[in-house]
């Protein structure tokens, strides 16, 4: 660890932002995946190296001022699935959760991609942490823990989901179920990482 040169212009070292590989903007040469329920989904940068550790920082840490910089990566990378979408919806914690945290790492990025933010999605049940679970037990683990808020206006809109890292689908997915459930016409999802 060591101190940084110029603090308050934010919590990373520039040489740590210089280590982030990101993916390219290009469908084709980019982090871009499928589920059962999402159109297209994108990730700015693989969950490794530098990229994990801002992830870290912001999350686990409280860095909400990382916010800004990793939601302008994820609107760069994801410019082509924002084309077109009526609306954001961040991926939400549990309310206890998101109370021990102090706030909601989604929405944090979300509001930074330049559309509006609906907060279409409510977490009903506490559910295990999806991290150190194989895939088979993470569909299951997050099966039922989502439904759609009665105050979102998603009826035939394109919604794309926002969320901080992808392993392996199954919490976007899942949310995207919900959401096509309640009438959205398509759901596509962005995150700043793939595992």
């Amino acid at each position: 660890m060591t101190i940084l040169d110029s603090p308050t212009s934010g919590c990373i070292c520039p040489a740590c932002w210089a280590a982030v590989i990101l993916s390219g903007r290009d469908v084709a040469t980019s982090h871009a995946w499928t589920t059962a329920h999402i159109t297209l989904g994108m990730s700015a940068g693989r969950y490794e190296g530098a990229l994990r550790d801002i992830i870290h920082a912001f999350k686990y840490e409280g860095r909400r001022s990382l916010a800004h910089p990793l939601g302008g990566m994820v609107r760069e990378a994801g410019s082509q699935i924002l084309q077109g979408c009526d609306c954001v919806v961040p991926v939400p914690l549990h309310p206890w959760r998101r109370m021990g945290r102090g706030f909601n790492q989604a929405r944090d990025l979300a509001q930074r991609l330049e559309r509006p933010v609906v907060d279409g999605l409510w977490r009903i049940r506490q559910t295990r942490s999806q991290m150190a679970l194989p895939a088979d037990a993470r569909r299951t683990n997050i099966r039922g823990a989502f439904i759609c808020s009665p105050f979102a206006a998603i009826n035939d809109r394109s919604v794309t989901l926002v969320d901080d890292v992808r392993t392996t689908g199954a919490t976007l997915d899942e949310c995207a179920k919900v959401l096509l459930g309640a009438g959205a016409r398509e759901v596509r999802a962005l995150t700043v990482a793939i595992a």
